[in-house]
């Protein structure tokens, strides 16, 4: 390959990444959708599975956020697994796993069982996310990261778009056949397709450029050159105990804990959200819930698309995150309005998914080799325990107080909190560089 073709914007490089695209995102796509589907479709059951097996909202809280606890348990050993045995087995053993899980939560009949078929759904999707940044990490530079991770992860978004309006409509027009209600066929249609896809993973993935048939060895070199063109100089992290200890890489983890802590418990509150303010019918709940998404997708890809091209990512994540958090601070002022809430919401999840969607181009940017796997998983594994927080704050202040302001006040004081932190992460680098010197 000539000097030409391995610059950044050559025509050889943009064919190729053309190609890798139409490759690997497609199902990439499917297999995150359905993973952010059975984590927080458990939100619509509870409009028929907690008046049929008697839940409070706080237990609610707990098992929806239980999920979280099993996942974090078992991530980072998945991680550290992963490039040992492949991102092939792992997301194929993952999804599967988890799709057997996830249908049968139909077989749930008290608090026991939903936080343990809850808690062993995160243990068997345990390092999906941070595996799948990772695998993104081996194909993609730091030039291009940030917006495929947003092509990614718009999956999130998206299945809330497709998942509201499928859990409802499953919820309706099934219920009672077979003896079943509807949250039961919800739960059995949604988690089933995921075991075709870890088949389909099984046979179609290959676990990186140098075992991609499909690609010429010369463009499998010019993959590696892409790669290696990495923009974080003598700071880049390559061992899993240094790792550990970074008090920026301990920063960033807090950082997205408080991304998480809001952007599930909108996930799992929203439909109960929306109902409060008037929205009673369930079909049309699954399609009012559905509008916020759709607006995520599209702040995702922007916000990505725009950090890739700018080159910044600390801002392009960090003001996304408090203007969420003035957002949900001003949503109970709008209490007994449904259209107001719902566009204070909607803005809401644009903007914690766009913070969301930036901040993993970030520690791309600072770790390197397989290790990167490892601190990818820390950073999940500290910061993804904010999905079992947020929903289980908010069930607890709910039942606390009878109102779901106090709810959305801890969302908004978590989402402040991920500005502070990502704007201090520059701070955190000085600190680290003073001490290497």
């Amino acid at each position: 390959m000539s000097t030409i073709q391995l610059q950044q914007g050559g025509a050889a490089v943009q064919a190729l990444y053309s190609r890798i695209n139409r490759r690997l995102l497609p199902l990439l796509i499917a297999c995150y959708l359905f993973a952010y589907l059975d984590r927080v479709n458990v939100g619509f059951a509870k409009l028929q599975m907690q008046s049929d097996l008697g839940f409070s909202d706080a237990a609610y809280g707990v098992g929806a956020g239980i999920f979280f606890i099993g996942y974090v348990l078992f991530e980072i050993p998945s991680n550290l697994m992963l490039p040992k045995i492949g991102a092939r087995l792992t997301f194929s053993r993952i999804l599967v796993l988890w799709g057997i899980t996830s249908a049968c939560m139909l077989f749930v009949r008290n608090v026991p069982a939903f936080y343990a078929m809850r808690f062993l759904l995160g243990v068997f999707e345990a390092g999906f996310a941070p595996g799948m940044i990772y695998y993104l990490s081996c194909w993609y530079g730091p030039k291009r990261m940030a917006r495929a991770i947003a092509l990614v992860f718009v999956a999130g978004p998206l299945g809330g778009v497709v998942g509201g309006p499928l859990s409802a409509w499953l919820m309706t027009s099934l219920a009672g056949v077979g003896g079943l209600t509807g949250w039961q066929w919800m739960f059995l249609v949604e988690g089933l397709p995921c075991i075709a896809l870890g088949a389909l993973v099984w046979f179609t993935l290959a676990n990186g450029p140098a075992e991609a048939r499909w690609l010429s060895r010369d463009e499998q070199r010019l993959v590696e050159a892409e790669v290696g063109a990495h923009g974080g100089g003598s700071h880049r992290i390559a061992s899993f105990r240094e790792i550990a200890r970074n008090p920026r890489i301990l920063v960033l983890a807090l950082a997205y804990f408080c991304i998480i802590f809001p952007i599930y418990a909108i996930s799992f509150w929203l439909p109960t959200l929306l109902k409060e303010q008037g929205a009673h019918d369930t079909l049309k709940l699954g399609w009012y819930v559905a509008i916020p998404y759709v607006a995520a997708a599209v702040a995702m890809y922007g916000a990505g698309r725009r950090s890739d091209a700018l080159g910044e990512r600390r801002y392009h994540s960090a003001l996304p995150a408090v203007a969420a958090a003035a957002l949900l601070v001003m949503t109970p002022y709008a209490s007994g309005s449904l259209a107001a809430t719902l566009v204070l919401l909607t803005l809401a999840t644009a903007c914690m998914w766009m913070a969301y969607t930036v901040f993993w181009a970030i520690p791309s940017e600072v770790l390197s080799g397989s290790a990167a796997a490892g601190g990818i998983a820390l950073i999940n594994t500290i910061g993804l325990s904010g999905g079992f927080w947020g929903p289980a704050v908010f069930g607890w202040l709910k039942s606390a107080t009878g109102s779901t302001n106090g709810g959305l006040y801890a969302m908004a004081g978590m989402a402040a909190l991920a500005c502070v932190l990502i704007l201090a992460n520059r701070c955190t680098v000085a600190v680290a560089k003073t001490r290497a010197a």
